[in-house]
């Protein structure tokens, strides 16, 4: 985009301007004062919204590929009151027709989460200006690439989006194509951050319920490599071709790396420690969420305060170094709370139908069910569906650390979990929207004057040819393998047999014992004694005191504050209960 082009849109007349920032505060202000109280639980559970539900989300979607093709000055000038519009549209049908806004406030949550860690990073990493003078070739971009992706899994995708998308297109500078910022989204954004759950937040989600820290690079780090290579040879192959016709002049480079703004770096760890502030992994850490029933935690106040900060301590040659202003942060802030609320009801109904056909799913259909959703929703809670209906298919509670630590560690049930976490951070490069960084490299590089292919030109000129077959080739090679059969389970998994034989039925007493459920056991009565106590051994104190908070929030419950004896709390209506999940219902807690 030109600068002029820039500028008109900076300085667009005051009115419409100041429609967009009521318009945002009046649906913040709206979800806010509503919500807490829907969060209390509504008596006689939550109702499954209906097919049509997703009709808002599918036209958003619609809008988002065709606006910018079809009606382009519309599309740029009134983007945020058609995604506020549909959001709204989403929160009055489970205000008015549901009597539900639980999962509503859930996604609140989730997008303020979102937004604060996307929005910490883009100010934090647009004050670090890293210079390389030295020409762009082929072989130097691969290099490039695969640093970006060793990066990303140290300060997450977005970090590692945000801190090298401007220095990428610089070294290329001159002959930079829409495909160089395509790959970089394919490695930087997506695939390379597989390694760790700081690397992408579906996998950070699985560590909070009791996946290793070290586990997924354990157990993916092939498969991980092996798709890196292949998506840089397609890359080498095509920048190849392209620097034999590209007609730019011969200059000298002096082969020099410059970095400035260094101190922003302080920022940026600031922010990356931060993601761990949250009494899921932190036992006792306060939560604000439940403490003042606020959709926001300490972690995201800090984020939202090293924005401010990092902006007024950043070098004001590294900011113009790298041309920054906030549009790109303002455009993914407001298409993204009308996506977040417009999904709810598509992960819901997604929800209930792997709780209802989980037991007939192969590795195979987890790895690409996680996939295609997580094309065109939010990978981490879709990461969070397949992973409950997973453990579930085995008799197993996705929010049981011990049954988790069962499920990760037999031979035959781990491909489940890897192919779940393949499936959601590979296929998030399938689209603008499979995952946040996506959209945000586009807009810089469109801000920089790069333009980047349409919503359906990204999918059907590099996604769909370069992408998927190669994901057809990791499941051919990992994920192929038939259903497991009794026998495999009783040879590798004794642990996970013994269980099932033991949990019988779902609703068997045995999962009473640990206050946790399995698929359709009532709510309202297990693991609660008439007299409002109940006791568990000491080894489970620990998984209860971590849990507990969770699973009540879960169920739509209030956080409560008057604890019973091993983990059992008084609901608003004063009578003890356990609230523990339906698969799928926790899937919103935490961006």
């Amino acid at each position: 985009m030109s600068t002029q082009s820039l500028g008109g849109r900076i300085c667009r007349c005051g009115g419409v301007r100041l429609w967009q920032r009521w318009a945002f505060g009046l649906t913040a202000a709206m979800v806010m004062l509503l919500l807490p109280g829907a969060a209390l639980a509504s008596e006689g559970g939550h109702v499954i919204p209906p097919a049509w539900a997703v009709l808002p989300f599918i036209v958003l979607l619609g809008m988002i590929a065709t606006g910018p093709l079809f009606y382009h000055h519309f599309w740029e000038r009134y983007y945020p009151h058609v995604s506020i519009a549909l959001g709204l549209v989403v929160v009055l049908f489970y205000a008015i027709a549901l009597k539900s806004l639980a999962p509503i406030y859930h996604s609140l949550m989730e997008y303020i989460s979102f937004i604060a860690l996307l929005a910490s990073l883009f100010v934090a990493s647009g004050a670090i200006l890293i210079e390389i003078d030295k020409k762009g070739t082929p072989l130097l971009n691969v290099v490039l690439l695969f640093i970006g992706c060793i990066v990303s899994n140290f300060i997450g995708t977005t970090g590692a989006s945000m801190l090298l998308i401007r220095p990428f297109m610089r070294v290329n500078r001159g002959r930079i194509r829409a495909y160089h910022v395509i790959f970089f989204i394919f490695l930087v954004s997506n695939i390379g951050g597989a390694l760790t759950p700081i690397g992408d937040p579906p996998l950070f989600m699985g560590f909070l319920r009791g996946v290793g820290f070290f586990w997924v690079v354990q157990h993916i780090w092939h498969i991980w490599l092996l798709t890196v290579i292949m998506v840089l040879a397609v890359f080498f192959v095509i920048d190849t071709l392209d620097i034999r016709k590209s007609t730019e002049l011969e200059v000298e480079h002096s082969g020099q790396v410059r970095l400035m703004g260094v101190k922003s770096f302080v920022w940026l760890f600031i922010i990356i420690g931060a993601v761990f502030l949250d009494p899921n992994v932190i036992e006792g850490f306060p939560s604000l969420k439940e403490m003042y029933h606020v959709p926001f935690g300490i972690r995201e106040l800090i984020m939202f305060t090293i924005c401010f900060l990092a902006y007024k301590t950043a070098s004001k040659e590294a900011l113009r170094g790298n041309d920054f202003n906030f549009e790109p942060i303002k455009e993914v802030a407001y298409l993204f709370i009308g996506i977040f609320m417009t999904m709810v009801p598509a992960l819901e109904i997604i929800a209930e139908e792997a709780r209802l056909r989980g037991a007939s799913l192969t590795a195979g259909i987890f790895y690409f069910g996680t996939g295609l959703l997580s094309s065109i929703l939010d990978n981490t809670p879709t990461y969070l569906n397949f992973f409950t209906a997973a453990l579930g298919k085995f008799n197993l509670d996705a929010v049981n650390p011990k049954h988790v630590s069962f499920f990760e560690s037999c031979e035959v049930t781990k491909y489940y979990l890897e192919a779940i976490s393949v499936g959601a951070v590979f296929w998030g490069a399938m689209t603008y929207i499979g995952n946040g960084p996506n959209f945000m490299v586009k807009s810089i590089s469109d801000q920089s004057g790069v333009k980047c292919p349409s919503f359906f030109g990204y999918v059907f000129k590099y996604a769909l040819p370069i992408l998927v077959p190669i994901f057809i080739i990791v499941w051919a090679l990992f994920f192929s393998r038939a259903g497991e059969s009794p026998d495999t389970l009783h040879k590798y998994c004794p642990e996970i047999e013994q269980h099932m034989r033991e949990s019988g039925s779902p609703a068997d007493t045995s999962s009473h014992e640990h206050g946790l459920l399995m698929p359709g056991t009532d709510t309202r009565t297990q693991g609660v004694t008439d007299d409002e106590s109940f006791t568990v051994s000491n080894d489970r104190r620990h998984d209860f005191s971590m849990f507990g908070s969770r699973l009540a929030r879960v169920y739509h419950r209030q956080p409560l504050e008057c604890p019973v004896s091993g983990g059992a709390y008084l609901d608003h209506d004063g009578q003890a209960a356990f609230h523990a999940r339906r698969p799928g219902d926790d899937h919103r807690f935490l961006a």
